[in-house]
């Protein structure tokens, strides 16, 4: 015979579904079912904590510079608004790329906050992650790293948490400095960590005059990097009928080579000359994106040579997230 499972008390209060405690997985589980956790109210926190939400960033102002951040960018900041304003004693609320030790994010001594993107995150929404991260930063002691942790299954997102009406303006830095209130008065020990981290990055610049486009130097090219916000399918059909037509490039000598897949987005990557700086790039980045806005707008089929060009885009697109 199966085990009959214990009796909920009559005079034993129920919690309804929003108030449920997280729990050991083999406790009993705080609604009084009588169950254990990882069987009853355990499992769609599980399953919540573990799906992963493709567009994290999705209904924020600068979707497309939160994902280039994330994911290409070694060395910005950005101011954030929060929806209800800044608490008592926190003077400003910053995003940055990474933070020294890994850190997910820091309450400096004057109060302030930095909130790292780049980190490692424990569930499958980014944005909730880093809602709970930055919500237990502003709660600390000035002074106090915050550390990753489990977060709640129904925790508020950023979408949340910050002003959906307030601009995201990108700042892009050539190195960590801004890890510390004074670096050029800092520690020894200090002063080495950030010779070490500014050493590993990758020179990068946001263009002006487009959206979410990064140039960036390696030793052998550069690169431009263009995070976009349309839908693949019609992005790849766009980019297909330019390839064909010979007019995907941003130039002489650059050449359309493929893309990045991230958080639900399409990122184009052009090979440039090393002489190509981003000053250089420009003008021909805001001529292809008028040239873009002409293709994505054509509902014509492709033909079978852009069906070719559509293939081999297709074929060299790399997912990083």
């Amino acid at each position: 015979m199966a085990k009959k499972r214990p009796q909920t008390k009559a005079g034993k209060q129920q919690l309804k579904d929003g108030e449920i405690p997280v729990v050991g997985a083999r406790e009993p589980c705080p609604c009084g079912s009588g169950r254990r956790y990882k069987a009853c109210h355990g499992r769609a926190a599980a399953q919540a904590v573990t799906e992963l939400v493709h567009r994290p960033f999705e209904g924020l102002p600068g979707e497309c510079d939160w994902v280039a951040l994330r994911e290409l960018v070694p060395a910005a900041t950005v101011a954030l608004t929060l929806k209800d304003g800044l608490p008592e004693g926190v003077p400003s609320v910053t995003l940055a790329t990474v933070l020294p030790m890994a850190w997910p994010a820091l309450r400096r001594d004057d109060g302030s906050v930095l909130l790292a993107l780049q980190n490692d995150t424990p569930s499958g929404d980014l944005s909730r992650d880093l809602a709970d991260t930055l919500l237990r930063a502003l709660a600390a002691e000035p002074g106090s790293p915050v550390a990753a942790q489990r977060v709640p299954a129904e925790g508020p997102r950023l979408q949340d948490v910050l002003d959906p009406a307030a601009a995201f303006e990108p700042a892009v830095h050539s190195g960590f400095e801004f890890w510390v209130p004074d670096a050029e008065n800092a520690t020894p020990e200090v002063s080495a960590s950030l010779e070490r981290a500014n050493g590993a990055a990758i020179p990068t610049t946001r263009l002006a005059g487009v959206d979410a486009a990064y140039w960036c130097e390696t030793p052998e090219k550069n690169h431009l990097r263009w995070v976009m916000p349309h839908a693949e399918e019609q992005l790849l059909d766009a980019l297909a009928r330019l390839h064909a037509a010979g007019t995907s490039s941003l130039g002489e000598g650059t050449r359309l080579v493929g893309s990045f897949r991230a958080h639900g987005l399409m990122v184009p990557v052009w090979d440039l000359p090393s002489a190509m700086g981003a000053e250089e790039c420009e003008k021909p980045a805001a001529e292809f994106a008028e040239r873009l806005t002409e293709a994505l707008a054509s509902d014509a089929p492709l033909t079978a040579e852009e069906r070719r060009a559509r293939g081999g885009l297709t074929n060299r697109q790399v997912t990083l997230s």
